[in-house]
C-alpha cells in the first residue's frame, strides 16, 4: 500500500520514507516535540527506533540520541530519515534487541531512556496489556530494565490499557495524550523526567 505523500508530510513534518505499519505506528510530530521537550540537552537512549520519526524529534533537544532497532529493514529507512532531518551527526544507531545483553554492552553511559515498543494490533480479538505485555518487545519488561541503568525513563503506551496495570510502579507521572478530543497515547515518565507526580494530560487542539 502507498502512503500519501501529503498524510506523510503532514503527520510527520517531511517526504520522510514510510509503509504502511510504520505510518500507523509513526507518533505524529506534534506529540514527538512534546515528548522531546523533557530531553533537552540529554544523552539518549531510544529503544524501538522503528523509522525514525520519534529520534528526529527527540535529536533536536538531546544532545545526542543512540537508537536501537531490531528490524534492519526498517532500521535502514530511519537512518535515510534521519539524514533527511539534517540529523545523522546526532544520532547513534545499534542494530539488536534492547533485551539482549550484549546490546546493552555496546550502550555509552546515558541521561535518560525513551521506550517506544511496536504496540500495532495483531489481530480482531487483540487486547492490550501492560502486565505480561505484549507489545514487541514487552513493555513491562523493558520499563524493569531501563529503570536499572537510569531513574530517567519515558515509556509511551496505548491508551486502550487500564490504569490499574501501572500500580506498583515506582513513583511516576501519568500523562494522558490527546489530539484534539481524540485520546492518543499514555506517556509515563520516571525520575527528573518528572514534572508532577500522579495523572498529568497534555492536548494538541486541532
Amino acid at each position: 500500500m502507498d502512503i500519501n505523500p501529503n498524510a506523510i508530510r503532514e503527520k510527520f513534518g517531511d517526504d520522510y520514507i514510510a509503509d504502511e505499519r510504520t505510518f500507523i505506528m509513526g507518533i505524529d510530530q506534534r506529540l514527538t516535540r512534546h515528548f522531546a521537550e523533557r530531553f533537552i540537552g540529554h544523552n539518549i537512549l531510544e529503544t524501538c527506533t522503528g523509522a525514525g520519526f520519534t529520534t528526529i524529534s527527540l535529536a533536536r533537544t538531546a544532545k545526542h540520541v543512540i537508537t536501537v532497532e531490531i528490524d534492519e529493514s526498517i532500521q535502514k529507512k530511519a537512518i535515510s530519515n534521519i539524514k533527511k532531518a539534517g540529523l545523522s551527526a546526532k544520532v547513534s544507531f545499534l542494530l539488536g534487541s534492547i533485551l539482549e545483553t550484549e546490546t546493552i554492552k555496546k550502550i555509552p553511559r546515558i541521561d535518560a531512556v525513551f521506550i517506544d515498543p511496536d504496540w500495532a494490533v495483531t489481530g480482531p480479538d487483540h487486547i492490550y496489556r501492560f502486565q505480561q505485555s505484549n507489545t514487541q518487545p514487552p513493555a513491562d519488561l523493558v520499563l524493569k530494565n531501563m529503570l536499572k541503568i537510569t531513574d530517567n525513563v519515558a515509556i509511551v503506551l496505548p491508551p486502550f490499557i487500564s490504569v490499574k496495570e501501572f500500580e506498583g510502579l515506582p513513583k511516576h507521572e501519568l500523562e494522558k495524550i490527546y489530539l484534539g478530543e481524540s485520546h492518543e497515547l499514555f506517556c509515563l515518565y520516571f525520575g527528573d523526567l518528572i514534572r508532577l507526580l500522579g495523572e498529568t494530560e497534555f492536548c494538541v487542539t486541532e
